[in-house]
């Protein structure tokens, strides 16, 4: 099986609503439940906001520390989930299924193998 790193990709600004976030959260919880029954699962996170970012770079042999997102945009990276998947369209068809229950964009990368336990 290979592993493949599921993204979400959410606009800045505020957490939204209760009423909007609770049932997405809900539909979320029900994709994560549906990945940990057919054993895709391995792990997942959320990341607090961008502003909370530290970057590190190294110039002129030296690392250098700035902080913030390392690039500005619109929308950042706001969790992730890592799964098992026998190939891409497998591991597409598990994006589609977030995607669906977090309304947001998905990007669906494989990852590199021993990269993740």
């Amino acid at each position: 099986m290979n592993q493949y790193l599921i993204s979400i990709y959410q606009p800045d600004g505020g957490v939204p609503q209760p009423e909007v976030l609770e049932p997405i959260m809900r539909d979320v919880e029900a994709v994560n439940a549906e990945l940990r029954e057919a054993g895709a699962w391995v792990f997942a996170g959320g990341l607090f906001p961008p502003s909370t970012a530290t970057v590190l770079r190294l110039e002129d042999s030296e690392v250098l520390t700035t902080d913030g997102p390392y690039v500005e945009g619109k929308e950042h990276l706001g969790g992730f989930t890592v799964i098992r998947a026998a190939d891409l369209d497998e591991a597409l068809a598990w994006g589609a299924k977030m995607a669906r229950a977090i309304t947001l964009p998905i990007e669906v990368r494989p990852l590199q193998p021993g990269s993740c336990p």
